[in-house]
């Protein structure tokens, strides 16, 4: 997506994003912080919102997505503990962004859209030749490339299809938001013995993702 801020403007909100958003709330893994501090976030909205694309805030993406805010991203990226080579499914790719900044952590990304025009975006948006992008059901995650050391979905979920549950590699890690009413909370779990153990570590509102309401499958 197309950006009318200038490099140096664009380089400064990062800054600014880092030391007032993520630092002051735990997001201080040098990989993570390095990663948000050299990916440029507005080209992956709207041209129109980039002078917004840094504040703390979810920005509306159309056909009710939306990508989440700074700070839930970091806090994600954080828990997952991401390490060169890993392989990853990122659910509910957007725009690009998150996928981009994996990449950049060294991941080996397996990025799942089910919306052909945001799918589009984030082909433009992000180069790297680690990212492989995937067209269908987000709900459906990437069986064909399973398993994966890690499982990150971006936006907020009222259950885990069993389809999903089952491409996390024994001993990986999913990452994701649990919907529970009006609260949502951010969420980590390590598979063992074929179990995802899950716990919450902090409240935080983010962007529910499609296809993921309250159903038969893996309940948290």
């Amino acid at each position: 997506m197309a950006t009318k801020l200038s490099e140096i403007g664009a380089a400064g909100m990062r800054a600014a994003m880092i030391d007032s958003q993520l630092r002051t709330n735990d997001v201080i893994d040098p990989a993570v912080i390095g990663a948000m501090g050299g990916t440029p976030r507005e080209a992956h909205v709207p041209a129109m919102l980039a002078s917004v694309a840094y504040m703390d805030r979810a920005i509306d993406l159309g056909g009710g997505r939306a990508l989440n805010p700074p700070l839930v991203t970091g806090r994600l990226l954080v828990a997952a503990e991401i390490r060169p080579g890993m392989r990853v499914l990122l659910v509910g790719a957007a725009t690009g962004y998150t996928a981009a900044l994996l990449a950049e952590l060294g991941a080996e990304v397996h990025a799942v859209e089910e919306q052909a025009d945001l799918l589009a975006a984030a082909r433009a948006a992000t180069a790297s030749r680690a990212v492989h992008w995937i067209e269908g059901p987000l709900t459906a995650g990437a069986p064909k490339a399973a398993p994966f050391d890690r499982i990150v979905i971006d936006g907020a979920i009222e259950t885990l299809p069993d389809a999903l549950a089952a491409q996390l590699a024994e001993g990986g890690r999913l990452v994701a938001a649990w919907r529970e009413g009006n609260v949502t909370r951010l969420v980590q779990g390590v598979k063992a013995g074929g179990t995802i153990a899950i716990r919450a570590f902090a409240d935080m509102d983010v962007a529910p993702l499609p296809g993921f309401g309250a159903s038969k499958g893996f309940q948290f």
